[in-house]
């Protein structure tokens, strides 16, 4: 469970200037270092090595460098564009916090960089003899790293922006937001129910300006908050939810003054789209929504639709690997829970919808259906068995012919009652 200043730290990380903006400050402060350490080089080892060829190399890095960068900065658009279309807009800020683009990126931006300084400082007669030694020395480095990086990148290339690339990385950020859930909680509260008497008057609700979704609650700011302000707080925003000004955020049970609910109010993160992070039902329904675009007529891939719900069965492995036994780390803290069938929902609901007619994607459910009812947690059972009689009831309101209906019919008989 992260804190709102780690979950800040870690967007800003991911954004593509971070990783360029301090590749680019290597680059500057190395090609300034040959100045301070042309000190400490024998006067007569310069023309020993043939130092004084290093500016023609780093005339040969700045030009080649910009052209890289240029042309892989295009292809990276055309990435983002491809997964835009073939997979879905909701997965491109994934495909644009790839590592390898950013460091390939930040790499060639670092190297132009550096051989632009040392060009510089090569004209202006600041390294002298012994500095060029150092100069030759850190650009053979950086000529290493360039070769290097681009094998990576080329390899790289051959994948970025592809259907099952992309799928791949929604898949992990579901997985690692609902591992993240699982492994604490409800933020580390207790759970809330529904109709909890808490979530009414005399208790006071906690409101905030902005309309749009909750993108992180802090649990551990709030568990603090309960302690120091000796109250109960009731969370029903988790992350996910849409707010506005009209909707609560939480409820606090006991007495508070203003100061107490802004503080509370700023453990929320609200902003313009839903983020992966701490929302497992988001990078769900972004599953879902890949596999109905795929069965679509303008797309036609049903073999996406079926390596889809292989990926729904792994997500919801995650669910069975829970604790049995919960450890509330703040028993002042009441939280919204995510329910498995909200999950169930998410994932299969909209896939058993537009692949109704289709007979491979009926019995690749069925099956499925079937794994997933002998998994461990007690709910799996009946979850599946309802969506087991409902993707039946489905196929049975469209033309699919009676020969097909049976053979879904009788791999559904296997799943038992619930």
């Amino acid at each position: 469970m992260t804190s709102k200043w780690q979950w800040w730290l870690n967007q800003i990380v991911r954004r593509i200037w971070f990783r360029a903006t301090l590749f680019s400050v290597g680059g500057v402060v190395t090609a300034l270092l040959a100045v301070a350490f042309s000190s400490y080089i024998p006067a007569e080892l310069p023309a020993k090595i043939g130092a004084d060829a290093v500016d023609k190399i780093l005339g040969i890095i700045a030009s080649s460098m910009l052209t890289v960068t240029t042309f892989s900065l295009s292809t990276m658009v055309a990435a983002y564009s491809a997964a835009t279309n073939n997979v879905t807009p909701r997965a491109t800020k994934l495909v644009m916090e790839d590592s390898t683009t950013q460091n390939v990126l930040a790499t060639f931006v670092g190297s132009f960089l550096f051989s632009l300084v040392g060009i510089i400082a090569l004209a202006t007669g600041a390294y002298g003899d012994q500095g060029r030694v150092i100069l030759f020395v850190v650009t053979m480095g950086v000529i290493i790293l360039i070769i290097v990086t681009l094998l990576r990148w080329i390899d790289h290339l051959s994948r970025l922006g592809r259907v099952t690339e992309t799928t791949e990385r929604v898949e992990k950020a579901t997985i690692e937001a609902l591992r993240s859930w699982i492994e604490s909680p409800c933020l580390g509260g207790k759970e809330l129910e529904d109709n909890d008497p808490r979530l009414s008057a005399p208790n006071t609700p906690v409101h905030q300006p902005e309309v749009g979704y909750v993108q992180h609650v802090d649990g551990g700011a709030l568990g603090q908050i309960s302690e120091e302000l000796d109250v109960e707080i009731a969370v029903v925003a988790i992350a996910g939810k849409l707010v506005a000004p009209n909707i609560p955020l939480a409820w606090i049970i006991g007495d508070v003054d203003e100061e107490g609910q802004k503080r509370i109010a700023s453990a929320f993160t609200i902003g313009d789209v839903r983020s992966f992070d701490q929302d497992p039902r988001f990078g769900a329904a972004v599953l879902a929504e890949i596999a109905s675009r795929s069965l679509s007529q303008a797309i036609n891939d049903s073999g996406t639709a079926i390596d889809l719900i292989s990926r729904y069965i792994r997500v919801l492995t995650v669910w069975d690997e829970h604790a049995d036994e919960i450890d509330v780390q703040y028993p002042r803290l009441h939280v919204a829970p995510i329910r498995l069938e909200d999950v169930f929902d998410d994932l299969f609901i909209p896939l058993a919808r537009d692949g109704a007619a289709i007979l491979e994607v009926g019995i690749r459910l069925q099956k499925a259906f079937i794994t997933l009812s002998g998994f461990r947690h007690p709910e799996f059972k009946r979850i599946a068995v309802q969506h087991s009689r409902s993707a039946i009831k489905r196929a049975e309101a469209t033309s699919m012919i009676e020969e097909d209906l049976d053979k879904l019919r009788r791999i559904a008989g296997l799943l038992g009652p619930a």
